[in-house]
């Protein structure tokens, strides 16, 4: 496993994280059992993970914070933990973001309670509130890691201008956007921008729900309950024209004797400016798959022909990375 540098920071972490957004059981109530949330998080040290991703409102209570806690127990210490505060569960069952002082602070101290720890590695805004000035929540932040409670932070699901105005309120070493072969708009300015201020990015949906794990049938029906079909990359035109795009990933993967969600996280992870990619699981047996994506390198023909799959692509439909949802459905 490669580490690398989050930001300015001493910190160092692995190039694939676990995300912890699916061991909470929300998106697929029942899928996700107790035990199979503990071993994937235990997985991760035999797998030289050392890095785990999660937030305050994972779950109905907080489950992903205490299962890290329960799974982790006294190695606690080995794992660089993040955690994300500014959105909760409202009494109605509807994500709702609050970048107050106030209640970032409450979430923060909250967390930590469920971590059983006195500190993260790394506090993130999770997103930014309309209605409060994202300097005011950033300085919020600055706060809490100058009492300890925090050795970094950094920012999620954020414009261009909202980056930088986080930044120029409280020292950033993290910025945490939706990223994977697909959807790239961060390339256009955020990414460049990290690159220039010595800011790590960690992107998430590297394997966009699946459907860049090659594994999901193109004929395949999704329940009324599963929140993907609501993404317009997941019907119609964009279904079909992403599916001959995976059909082009199988000839890489063949090629290089890897999986296509390995061929994927490793074209992920080598980007100029990308420090890893968080990686969602239920169980062992799919981050055990998606470490597989590193140790090895494309080849110039296979960088050539995803290069140029995705030159016959042409740029997907833009969607929101982050929009309200109910319980039970996905962040």
């Amino acid at each position: 496993m490669q580490y690398r540098t989050l930001g300015k920071t001493d910190i160092q972490i692995s190039s694939i994280s676990l995300g912890c957004w699916p061991i909470a059981g929300i998106t697929s109530p029942g899928s996700t059992t107790h035990e199979d949330s503990l071993a994937t998080i235990r997985a991760c040290f035999d797998l030289g993970i050392n890095h785990l991703d999660t937030a305050y409102f994972y779950g109905r209570d907080g489950e992903s914070e205490r299962l890290i806690a329960e799974a982790l127990g006294t190695r606690r210490n080995e794992m660089v933990i993040a955690t994300k505060c500014g959105i909760h569960w409202s009494e109605d069952g509807m994500q709702t973001r609050d970048g107050r002082p106030e209640t970032l602070r409450r979430h923060v101290d909250q967390s930590l309670q469920r971590l059983q720890t006195d500190r993260v590695e790394l506090l993130y805004l999770h997103a930014p509130d309309p209605n409060v000035p994202i300097a005011e929540s950033a300085g919020e932040l600055k706060r809490l890691m100058e009492e300890g409670k925090t050795r970094a932070v950094g920012v999620s699901n954020v414009e261009f201008p909202e980056l930088k105005a986080f930044a120029a309120e409280c020292p950033t070493a993290a910025f945490q956007p939706l990223y994977n072969i697909l959807q790239r708009q961060i390339e256009r300015d955020t990414l460049p921008w990290c690159l220039e201020n010595g800011v790590a990015v960690l992107a998430y949906r590297p394997l966009l729900k699946g459907l860049l794990a090659g594994k999901i049938a193109r004929d395949h029906v999704f329940d009324k309950a599963d929140s993907r079909s609501r993404y317009e990359m997941f019907r119609g035109d964009q279904w079909e024209q992403n599916h001959d795009f995976v059909d082009r990933l199988r000839d890489v993967a063949r090629s290089a004797g890897k999986t296509v969600a390995q061929v994927v996280i490793n074209w992920t992870i080598r980007q100029p400016g990308i420090t890893c990619a968080i990686c969602g699981a239920r169980r062992p047996d799919q981050i055990i798959e998606t470490v597989g994506g590193e140790g090895w390198e494309l080849s110039d023909e296979e960088r050539a022909m995803i290069d140029q799959a995705i030159e016959d692509r042409g740029d997907p439909v833009e969607e929101p990375a982050f929009t309200p949802r109910k319980i039970n459905t996905d962040e």
